[in-house]
């Protein structure tokens, strides 16, 4: 008899219901993203500071380019992470070594040297990209049953990263506005340190989850040859011989990104021996795609302009405390936390009453509210021009808008990209959903350098209002169409 069917989720320890694995990464998962949102919070903020006061002295345009490298960056390499740990390692331990990277540089970032500080945010890429794809694998495993089980086991992780994201992003700001920068982004790899020690300590509880690669073993003849070519890369940057323009390599990064893109669906669509209503679902992937890509490059204006806004034409006197602007990256994870459940329980009752919109429905919500969260924007940016700073409830409500957004896309996605993608090509899709908010990332940071003035602030608002409103009205209109190429699936 199969070994998932003699042996599930109860046996051995349990906390709550759960095996105790699920704590181990529940803890790990909070102070990764602990650090990653945490120095997020501050990042565009100390690249855009002044010299002379501890920051690079970027103008927005650069310092926007390079934030939208970053976060690009950590999803992409999240495909070479998954194959890492499939075919070599396996993911317990490419969560640990990832550990190591983003605590390693996130101190190359506090030690203020600029030279280490772009070191330390490739080093921090190649951890996510190692610890982010492969913790969640863990958890799938830890359910070899699969079912309900495992849906809540993930409900519970997630509660993990939003948890882990709330605390790091009041934390981490408001260190670094009280004590400077370098504490600012040493609280981040202390907080890694604490996540790898107790992941180390508590890991057998995982038995032989994530122990084994389960792909067929491969050479790490491809892995020696890319970090190769990121420290030649690195090295004649740094040394002078080359040089990197942020902006131009964002640009043609956008191209990159869709050509791989339109080059796996076109080997999808004409080449992989797919049947007919494998086909069509591919074209429902496609709508999804551009979706996925069009909301976060508005979402992820979180960590950009709204970061610039909140910190220069934000009143951040609350009853007495001034606030970090950072720290309203708080309220994003918060309200996920506060409104997931009540998100989970609408679609609940309205399944049970036959009304629970497709996944192509709830992507074109996604995109008009956050459209709306825009609008928001646009009429505080009004304000701003008249040379008025305005509350942060401006802000507050746009993230509101935008995390309601989110519960309508996101949680959907990944689930969608499972069911539509062909059997035998599921972790390939599964990589499409990475490279498509890997597109929006990017995209984000090039929207976030195009507010080049206080004057321009309302026009690229109202821009991205009409980006996500028109798309997603046009994929309400297109949603009978996407239904009917998902051959059945729901």
């Amino acid at each position: 008899m199969n070994q998932s069917i003699e042996r599930d989720s109860t046996h051995g320890p349990q906390v709550f219901g759960h095996p105790r694995g699920l704590m181990t990464l529940f803890f790990t998962e909070a102070f990764e993203r602990f650090t990653y949102y945490g120095m997020r919070a501050v990042l565009i903020l100390f690249m855009t500071a002044a010299v002379m006061n501890d920051g690079l002295g970027l103008d927005d345009k650069t310092a926007s380019a390079i934030y939208g490298l970053y976060i690009s960056g950590t999803y992409l390499l999240s495909l070479l992470g998954g194959w890492i740990a499939d075919r070599l390692i396996g993911q317990q331990r490419a969560v640990f070594w990832g550990g190591v990277l983003i605590m390693l540089g996130n101190g190359c970032l506090a030690t203020g040297n600029t030279q280490l500080f772009f070191i330390g945010l490739i080093v921090i890429v190649l951890g996510v990209g190692l610890l982010k794809p492969n913790i969640s694998a863990i958890v799938a495993q830890l359910y070899p049953e699969g079912g309900s089980r495992r849906d809540a086991g993930f409900s519970v992780f997630y509660m993990g990263i939003n948890t882990g994201a709330t605390l790091g992003s009041w934390l981490v700001p408001e260190a670094a506005k009280a004590w400077g920068w370098n504490a600012g982004f040493a609280l981040p790899a202390i907080g890694m340190l604490i996540g790898l020690v107790q992941f180390q300590a508590t890991k057998h509880y995982l038995g032989e989850s994530g122990v084994v690669p389960l792909g067929k073993p491969a050479s790490w003849l491809p892995v020696v040859g890319f970090v190769v070519l990121v420290v030649a890369l690195l090295a004649l940057a740094l040394t002078g011989h080359l040089h990197l323009d942020p902006v131009i390599i964002s640009k043609w990064l956008n191209w990159v990104l869709l050509a791989m893109a339109t080059g796996y669906f076109a080997y999808l669509f004409g080449f992989a021996g797919l049947d007919v209503p494998e086909r069509k679902r591919v074209i429902a992937i496609v709508a999804l795609f551009i979706a996925c890509a069009m909301f976060w490059a508005g979402f992820e204006q979180a960590g950009a302009s709204f970061n610039l806004f909140a910190d220069r034409h934000t009143d951040l006197n609350l009853f007495g405390w001034e606030m970090a602007a950072g720290t309203l990256q708080a309220v994003n994870p918060l309200f996920i936390i506060l409104f997931a459940p009540a998100f989970a329980a609408l679609w609940v009752n309205l399944g049970r009453r036959n009304l629970d919109p497709s996944a192509p429905a709830k992507f074109a919500a996604g995109l008009i509210l956050m459209g709306i969260g825009f609008m928001v924007m646009y009429l505080a940016a009004r304000y701003v021009v008249m040379g008025e700073k305005v509350m942060p409830t401006w802000l507050i409500l746009t993230y509101l808008f935008h995390t309601f957004g989110e519960l309508c896309l996101s949680p959907v996605g990944l689930s969608s990209m499972t069911k539509l993608a062909p059997a035998r090509f599921v972790g390939q899709v599964m990589g499409l959903w990475f490279l498509a908010t890997a597109v929006g990332n990017n995209l984000a940071g090039q929207f976030s350098g195009g507010i080049d003035s206080v004057e321009a602030m309302p026009g690229q608002f109202l821009y991205l209002f009409w980006w996500g409103v028109i798309a997603g009205a046009v994929l309400l209109v297109l949603t009978p169409f996407i239904k009917k190429m998902m051959s059945g699936v729901k």
